[in-house]
């Protein structure tokens, strides 16, 4: 049984169909990616999956229990954590403030001090940067307090939406980096990008998403070297 499962859902804006029986698998432990064009659905899926969209049909399963009409804070407090596109840090409270509210879900002080600290072990830079507030910060240092922010609730499953989005060059390949390190240390990671390459490179598994449907899955390497993907999302 897969920690996180997608089953058949299909998501509606109105009358806009915009899922189209969506059915994916995320096993514990793993990083599972969903690459594709814009407006394929990816983020729609994500926001589904932390309960901000309600699909009309079709399941979402967490350690094999519906989260069915489960609002999003609870499915939050069951350990899936979201790093939304564009960040959407709290832009007016310092750093050290953005990663408390992270913590919301957790009660134990002393083993959010503990997170805390690991959070800035990981990320050393936003030690430096604890008392600043965080809308100053660069685009890259924002994208550290987004993710750090998410680990605070100690996630079972961390869900990251386009987390290389107008990074430079440098940072993106920090951002993946770290990635892979979060991963290393137990996170199960749903990871949702548009560099495809990057993505594809570190994921266990692929989904590729065109008009609210999946047209295409494999082990990650296996897509990486796929022509069609190669064609379509390489260049």
């Amino acid at each position: 049984m897969a920690l996180l499962e997608i089953d058949d859902i299909h998501v509606f804006y109105d009358k806009i169909e915009a899922l189209k029986g969506v059915s994916i698998a995320v096993e514990a432990k793993q990083i599972v990616t969903l690459v594709g064009a814009n407006g394929a659905g990816k983020t729609t899926t994500l926001r589904a999956i932390s309960g901000l969209l309600r699909p009309r049909a079709g399941e979402i399963r967490l350690a094999g229990k519906s989260l069915g009409d489960t609002p999003p804070h609870e499915i939050a407090a069951l350990g899936v954590m979201q790093v939304p596109e564009g960040r959407r840090i709290f832009a007016r409270l310092t750093v050290a403030e953005n990663l408390a509210m992270g913590a919301f879900t957790q009660s134990d002080k002393r083993q959010i001090a503990e997170d805390r600290e690991r959070m800035l072990t990981l990320f050393p830079r936003l030690r430096e940067r604890l008392k600043q507030v965080a809308g100053t910060l660069s685009g890259g240092e924002q994208q550290m307090v987004a993710t750090a922010r998410a680990l605070m609730g100690r996630p079972n499953v961390l869900l990251m939406d386009e987390p290389s989005m107008g990074l430079s060059p440098v940072m993106v390949d920090q951002v993946f980096e770290t990635i892979r390190t979060i991963n290393q240390q137990g996170v199960t990671i749903l990871l949702v990008e548009q560099n495809a390459l990057m993505a594809l490179s570190i994921a266990d598994f692929g989904y590729v998403m065109e008009s609210g449907r999946i047209v295409l899955t494999g082990a990650g390497e296996a897509l990486l070297n796929d022509a069609n993907v190669q064609r379509a999302y390489l260049g």
